[in-house]
């Protein structure tokens, strides 16, 4: 070393710029890691603290919304990827440094934002909340994966479809092997089919209101809304859908209750459950696992047009109190009630229709809550089924003779779904209750696709929905 390469100054130390788009990101990330949060419950309120701080302008809130929904959706793609381009396994990564990498994978590979400043952006982010060592690493995994595009990258990870289908499409659509067999088996048909729907639930969900019927109307909702901020639902006669970075809480009608946010498949299960002839009287209604309160907010709604009364029962009472704020201001009578629907305390043979929407995987709505798909496993299905059938056959027996009850779940998983039915139909694990099926499909008019019958399954890549399943019943003895 020479005397003037001695004497050179040493470059000051410079401080890491904070970037609160990407910041809040990367917190909402972290949350889902260890938490187990919920995306779609942990973003809004930071995004209303950030825009309350003045942290955000303009399209801010937008750009940090996509960085945590893509990164969430194509994690599985993006994990392949920066496997790829270390020399360790991906489980010796610590997780906050790898949702910096997927975010910025994401960056680079699913957005329009310019390489350097995917790359720079990363590596900052990386300075402020991993420190300057893991920062260098975060560099140069991205450089590595910026010699490529998605495509090229998606070749070079994922094996060949012919060689192993289910990986392939896993690694492709991300989604974790398991969940694409299970898809797979319950849509049936060849690669198109399956492709669609792994597509469909990695694209961005529609925001849809309800309109509750005697306390608003779709007109009223699209007149709200303008020509260019509404269009009509697609299937439901309740249904309002609003454009791409609308705000339903600027709506006095979401916020005083007469309207909701709500998918067009619930509104559709909760409709033909209404719609199903009874014999007889009609006059009382179960929602037995009624939180959060969306169908039970129409459920209550449509009863109250027929002079009847919805009974709603949560056992959660934190979803109870949820449920009740839905079904403030409803102008018909209602009660609800903390109950576990495995143990009720109602007499058998209370109701004329009971709705039981149990809890399930959640597979259906993998478009609004990307994460639930690393987050279950194939073994949560065995904790879920004596819950789903024990369920059933209390709502069975909750029913009249002639009454009608609705099994639905979130899952198009053929163990949460017609398989829990026919075993309690023919008594597996239990005593069977005398019921046939209802055909569900004419109450649900206008919706193509719903295949043979008596059942219906809704799908994201057919009608624009969750994955909603419905089972119609009439109990008979």
């Amino acid at each position: 070393m020479n005397d003037q390469q001695r004497r050179r100054p040493a470059k000051p130390h410079r401080r890491p710029k904070k970037d609160p788009v990407r910041f809040l990101a990367f917190e909402v990330l972290r949350a889902v890691d260890e938490r187990d949060a919920y995306a779609n419950l942990v973003l809004p309120p930071l995004l209303k603290k950030a825009r309350a701080k003045g942290d955000f302008e303009g399209r801010d809130a937008a750009l940090a919304t996509e960085l945590v929904y893509g990164t969430l959706r194509r994690q599985g793609t993006y994990d392949a990827i920066v496997a790829a381009c270390i020399d360790r396994p991906l489980r010796e990564v610590d997780p906050p440094v790898l949702d910096v990498l997927n975010m910025g994978v994401h960056q680079l590979l699913g957005t329009r934002i310019p390489t350097h400043a995917a790359v720079s952006a990363s590596v900052e982010l990386a300075r402020v909340v991993l420190g300057e060592g893991r920062a260098k690493f975060v560099n140069a995994v991205l450089r590595k994966v910026s010699a490529h595009d998605l495509d090229e990258w998606v070749q070079r990870v994922a094996p060949s479809y012919d060689e192993d289908a289910e990986e392939h499409l896993s690694v492709v659509h991300s989604h974790p092997r398991w969940v694409v067999s299970a898809l797979w088996d319950a849509l049936g048909g060849g690669r198109a089919g399956i492709e669609d729907l792994l597509e469909a639930d990695n694209e961005r969900p529609e925001v849809t209101l309800v309109a509750r019927p005697g306390r608003s109307t779709t007109d009223e909702l699209l007149e709200a809304l303008g020509e260019e901020s509404g269009l009509p639902g697609r299937w439901s006669p309740y249904a309002v859908r609003m454009a791409e970075g609308g705000e339903p809480g600027a709506l006095a009608a979401v916020r005083d209750g007469s309207a909701g946010v709500q998918d067009e498949g619930s509104q559709l299960v909760a409709a033909a459950l209404a719609a199903a002839p009874v014999e007889g009287t009609d006059t009382r209604w179960l929602d037995g696992c009624a939180g959060p309160g969306g169908k039970a907010a129409l459920l209550a709604a449509l009863a109250a047009g027929r002079g009847a009364t919805l009974l709603a029962a949560e056992k959660q009472p934190h979803r109870a109190r949820l449920v009740e704020r839905a079904l403030a201001g409803n102008p018909g009578p209602y009660q609800v009630i903390i109950a576990d629907g495995t143990r009720p305390p109602w007499q058998p043979g209370s109701f004329d229709r009971v709705l039981m929407d149990v809890p399930c995987s959640g597979l259906g709505a993998l478009r609004r809550r990307p994460e639930a798909r690393w987050r279950r496993r194939a073994e949560d299905l065995e904790s879920f089924a004596p819950l789903q059938r024990g369920l059933l056959r209390e709502a069975l027996k909750a029913v009249r003779i002639g009454g009608v009850v609705g099994y639905a779940t979130c899952s198009p998983h053929l163990a949460e779904t017609r398989v829990v039915v026919e075993d309690v139909l023919k008594g597996r694990g239990g005593a069977a209750v005398e019921a046939e099926w209802i055909d569900a499909r004419p109450l649900l008019p206008g919706v193509p696709a719903l295949g043979d019958g008596p059942d219906v399954q809704l799908w994201p890549h057919l009608h624009g929905t969750d994955a909603m399943y419905l089972a119609l019943l009439r109990r008979t003895g």
